[in-house]
């Protein structure tokens, strides 16, 4: 897929252009690449590109997350439908004037400019997970209920076989012109048809199974894939699965809550781990065996190590989503001291004392003299 321009360049604007040079970049350029004004080769699409442009731009929170994130994280956050869905058409039937067809010309292109546009709404479902998998990746099923087409009337809200009755207020078009007084002044403006909401058409007949509603209710259960590595509050977008609309369904938002593990503290892709090890593990070293959330893994204690010391096993943390690589596992050991000691322990313990006393008062006496 070839690579989007940018949009600044689309409209041959500055970065730091203000509201109205963008209107105005617009404006001539979709006057030159309008499909019924220009005899170009292309001329369609590249008015499309520019009208895509102006969308964004002329959207001031459109515009930061551009800015910000660029295409490649734009495009992430918003469909070519999204981009659209909130755009100003009134300002776009501005541009032009309200006598003029480009409102048409937009209707057909993209499919709802000039009329009232109906998408289903976003929905927002919770799953949780343990960290073995988060870690691991792991196939969630998910019940919820949203609405889907009618099955009866496949979304047309009459009853199959029962025609609809075109808009007397609008003629068909979907679209009326008002006219708007301001003291001596008038303006006229181009909207939605209030009596049909913009469809153009009156259902007759409403359809026995939705009752002319053009959808139903539904339990949907799917299968959702949580990728390895997915952190806690993530969300995974699926698709048209959201809520029935006239103009396309809306999307459906999985948040990820992974739940806290008994031994294991989770920094971004990074996992600690506190292991406690004997006073004498410590002195002389060892080899021990400590958890990993994909097994156990081997550890040297080097002699002499110190309480709190961390270990880094390089790789053995959480995998990094869609990307290569996992983060490491640290491993803080602490040194573990009893609570109670026995007779015994104390003898030995009190002669151990008098070995390093020695040595503890050559070593204040060299710090302090």
């Amino acid at each position: 897929m070839a690579a989007k321009r940018d949009y600044y360049e689309i409209l041959g604007i500055a970065k730091n252009s203000s509201a109205s040079e963008i209107k105005k970049a617009y404006r001539k350029l979709a006057m030159k690449y309008h499909p019924d004004r220009s005899k170009e080769a292309g001329s369609e699409a590249k008015f499309k590109e520019i009208s895509e442009a102006y969308a964004v731009l002329s959207d001031a929170t459109k515009r930061k997350q551009y800015d910000q994130y660029g295409h490649a994280g734009f495009d992430q956050m918003y469909s070519r439908e999204d981009i659209f869905r909130n755009a100003n058409f009134s300002g776009f039937e501005d541009i032009f004037g309200a006598e003029s067809p480009f409102g048409d010309m937009f209707a057909g292109m993209f499919g709802g400019f000039g009329r009232r546009r109906n998408i289903g709404a976003n929905l927002e479902a919770v799953i949780e997970i343990s960290l073995e998998e988060a870690a691991k990746g792991v196939k969630k099923e998910l019940n919820y209920h949203h609405s889907k087409t009618c099955p009866r009337c496949n979304g047309s809200r009459s009853e199959p076989g029962s025609p609809k009755k075109t808009c007397d207020s609008c003629g068909g078009k979907g679209r009326v012109r008002k006219v708007k007084r301001m003291g001596p002044m008038a303006f006229q403006t181009v909207g939605a048809c209030d009596s049909c909401q913009g469809e153009g058409s009156i259902v007759e007949k409403p359809c026995k199974e939705c009752g002319g509603a053009g959808s139903k209710s539904v339990q949907e259960n799917i299968k959702v894939d949580i990728p390895a590595g997915i952190d806690n509050g993530m969300r995974i977008h699926l698709d048209g699965m959201g809520e029935y609309g006239r103009d396309g369904p809306g999307d459906l938002y999985v948040r990820v809550y992974v739940k806290d593990h008994k031994l294991f503290e989770r920094n971004g892709e990074d996992l600690w781990l506190t292991v406690p090890i004997t006073y004498t593990q410590a002195v002389l070293g060892d080899d021990i065996e400590v958890p990993s959330l994909f097994g156990k893994l081997k550890l040297k204690i080097p002699s002499g190590t110190q309480s709190h010391t961390v270990f880094r096993l390089s790789g053995e943390g959480m995998p990094r989503v869609q990307n290569y690589g996992k983060g490491d596992e640290m491993v803080r050991v602490i040194i573990d001291v009893p609570k109670k000691a026995g007779k015994k322990e104390k003898e030995l313990l009190k002669e151990l004392d008098k070995e390093y006393g020695k040595k503890r008062k050559g070593f204040f006496d060299k710090m302090f003299s």
